[in-house]
Formats: C-alpha cells, sequence, structure tokens
C-alpha cells in the first residue's frame, strides 16, 4: 500500500504536500464547482417539475444525472473543501469511508446514465422505436442498483476505502499489490469505465451511420422527415457532446489511476493525481449549461421561468400601498375649451398615477381625494405598466 494511502487518515498538522498559496487556489476551485454544480443542476430540476412539456422520459434520464451531480455538490465535495482550508485531511477513518464511497457512487450512476441516453438514442434512430416512462424508471432503477454494487463491495471487504496520494480525498486503494485489490481495480475499470465507453461508441456510430443513409435515399427526402432527421441530429450531437466533455473530464482520473493501480514503480505524484481528481469533479457543473444552450425547449423554459418571477416582483411593487409622505396631486397640463360645451380636462399626476379629472365647470375644485359630487366630476386613474 501507498504510504500515503495508509489506514491512518488523521491528518499531520505540521506536514504539508502543497504550499499555502496551492491549498488557498485548491480551494477556490473546488468551492467553485460546487457552487456551479448546485446552482445549475438545481436550477434543471426545478424547470423539469416546473414545465410539463419538458416532462419526458429522455430528459427523466437528464434530472438522474442531475440529481447524481447535485448529491456530489453537496456529500462529496465538502469535505474536500475543508480539507484543502485546512492545508489536509482532517476527519476521521468513517468519514474517508464515506467520501471515497459517495463520490465513486455517484460518478457511476452519471457515466451510466449516460450510456442509457445513448442506447435510448439509438433504438429511437435507428429501430424507430420510442421509449416510455416505465422503461425509463425501469432503467434509472437499474443503474442505481448496479452502482449500489460495484461501490458497496470495498465495503464488504473487496478491496478498501483509503486516502489518495495527495491526502485531500478518499477513494479506492488503487496502489495496493493485494491480488483481492488488484482483482477488483481490473474488474472496476472494466465494469464501470470501458463497457459503458464502448457501449456509446457502438450506439453513436450505428446512429451517425443511419442518418447518413437515411440522407442519401431520395425517396424519403419530404418536408416531413427532413425536420425529424434534423432533429433527431440534433438531439444525439447534444448527447454527444456531453459524453465527451464526461470522458474529457474522467479519463485522466481513469489513466492515473491505473497508472497507481498497474505501474511497478511510484510515477503518481500528490500534484499529478489532484489534477485529474478536481478535473472529474467539475463534471458536476457543465451539463446543465449544455441543456440550457443546446436544447431549445430548456432554453424558453428558462426565459419563461425568468419572466414569470420578474412579473411577480413587478406585480409587489404596483401593489404596495402608498405612504403618508407621498407629494400632493397636482395638476400640470390643462386643455383649452373648444368648440362648443366640450368640457375641461385637467391631467394630473402621482408618484403611482396618472388622473385625468373631466370638469364641466372651471371654477369645480378638482380634488381627487374627495369624489362626492361625481355627477359633476369625472375621474379616471390610470396606473403605470
Amino acid at each position: 500500500m501507498n504510504p500515503a494511502n495508509g489506514t491512518d487518515t488523521e491528518a499531520e498538522t505540521d506536514v504539508y504536500i502543497f504550499g499555502a498559496g496551492t491549498y488557498k487556489l485548491l480551494a477556490f476551485t473546488i468551492g467553485t464547482i460546487g457552487v456551479f454544480g448546485f446552482c445549475n443542476n438545481i436550477l434543471v430540476i426545478a424547470l423539469y417539475y416546473r414545465f410539463k412539456r419538458l416532462q419526458t422520459p429522455t430528459n427523466l434520464l437528464l434530472v438522474n444525472i442531475s440529481i447524481s451531480d447535485l448529491l456530489v455538490s453537496l456529500f462529496g465535495i465538502n469535505f474536500t473543501l475543508v480539507s484543502c482550508i485546512k492545508g489536509g485531511w482532517i476527519w476521521n477513518s468513517a468519514t474517508c469511508v464515506w467520501d471515497g464511497f459517495s463520490n465513486s457512487f455517484f460518478g457511476i450512476v452519471s457515466i451510466m446514465t449516460l450510456s442509457a441516453l445513448a442506447y435510448e438514442r439509438y433504438i429511437r434512430v435507428v429501430h424507430a422505436k420510442v421509449v416510455d416512462f416505465p422503461w425509463a424508471w425501469r432503467a434509472i432503477t437499474h443503474i442505481w442498483l448496479y452502482s449500489l454494487a460495484w461501490t458497496g463491495a470495498p465495503l464488504l471487504g473487496w478491496n478498501r476505502y483509503t486516502l489518495e496520494i495527495h491526502r485531500l480525498g478518499c477513494s479506492l486503494d488503487w496502489s495496493s499489490k493485494d491480488p483481492n485489490d488488484a482483482s477488483f481495480i481490473l474488474l472496476f475499470f472494466v465494469g464501470c469505465f470501458f463497457v459503458p465507453v464502448g457501449m456509446m461508441v457502438y450506439c453513436y456510430g450505428n446512429i451517425l451511420y443511419t442518418v447518413r443513409m437515411l440522407r442519401s435515399i431520395e425517396d424519403l427526402q419530404t418536408v416531413q422527415i427532413i425536420k425529424i432527421l434534423r432533429y433527431e441530429k440534433k438531439v444525439a450531437v447534444m448527447f454527444l457532446l456531453m459524453i465527451s466533455c464526461f470522458l474529457v473530464c474522467w479519463t485522466p482520473y481513469a489513466v492515473v489511476s491505473m497508472l497507481e493501480a498497474f505501474s511497478k514503480t511510484r510515477v503518481v505524484t500528490p500534484m499529478v493525481a489532484i489534477i485529474p481528481s478536481f478535473f472529474a469533479k467539475s463534471s458536476t457543473a457543465y451539463n446543465p449549461i449544455i441543456y440550457i444552450f443546446m436544447s431549445r425547449k430548456f432554453r424558453r423554459c428558462v426565459l419563461q421561468l425568468l419572466c414569470i418571477r420578474l412579473s411577480r416582483l413587478q406585480h409587489s411593487i404596483k401593489d404596495r400601498p402608498l405612504t403618508s409622505v407621498e407629494r400632493p396631486i397636482r395638476p400640470i397640463v390643462m386643455s383649452q375649451r373648444g368648440a362648443g360645451d366640450r368640457p375641461k380636462k385637467r391631467v394630473t399626476f402621482s408618484s403611482s398615477s396618472i388622473v385625468f379629472i373631466i370638469a364641466s365647470n372651471d371654477a369645480e375644485h378638482l380634488d381627487v381625494t374627495s369624489m362626492n359630487d361625481a355627477s359633476e366630476v369625472n375621474v379616471i386613474q390610470v396606473r403605470p405598466l
């Protein structure tokens, strides 16, 4: 076992792996990732439950990713953030186990949900079948159980959760040379990384091939078919971008972990290990940004939600009662008497409205606060928009 990954999770206060400035930079980075991950994923979940037009089986899978990313922001980043502020791991061994378990568990949920999205696009475009909500709920249930099985095995003795070499977070014991631990690491990489990635490559390869073939058939070049293909291709490109960003974030961490697990000499330093670890955690913040920028439905719902909030704020300001210190109403414009018996008009204003007073007598006392003689004075009050 790597000495830096020993079972003693209590950090020594007089030993610092990085400099003080580096710890501050790491704390700022992981804090920013946590805040953006929390806010962005809360927004996606709120949009899904607020607007019925977003409640589709495909978007339910997207919400599943947002839930797992939100849980990482809540439970998988806090311990690392405090450790960066304190200059090392300050928690006990039970907290280390929870930190390693939660990050691994929610990370596998995300990558397996991306695989399910790729398969959903595959059966929709290639086989022309539409999934329903029961299929989506079954897929989500299997994803969480599958992830729990892999991350629960170290809790039962097949490998373990220990401090990583940078001593700012916990993960699997990658550097253990015990055959029992090494066998789990090998199967873990196959079942939780290579199989879902291979499934994504297969599904999207067939999707792109099918779209290209349908475009080349002249008998199918109708306006409706072209629009359908254009929409399906746009959705597939959005999911492909999500998967690509996820792999860009997680592949360096997987490579560093494999080097630590299967290399005979220590080639992974704390600085080399911490950068891919933080880069992998950043995947919790960017998925909602992809939804909003590439999905027209999500963009419209975001704008509609903002307009609703602004409208409520505007109505609350309009309905606010007038204060006692408000200045009295005073006339500012008076029309000239025209031909015949057309009545005079005066336009007055206050801080909250405009008052039009129509009177037939020049000497009429124009007091809008008292309406005793309503037969001779007509008052029209117009509130601003």
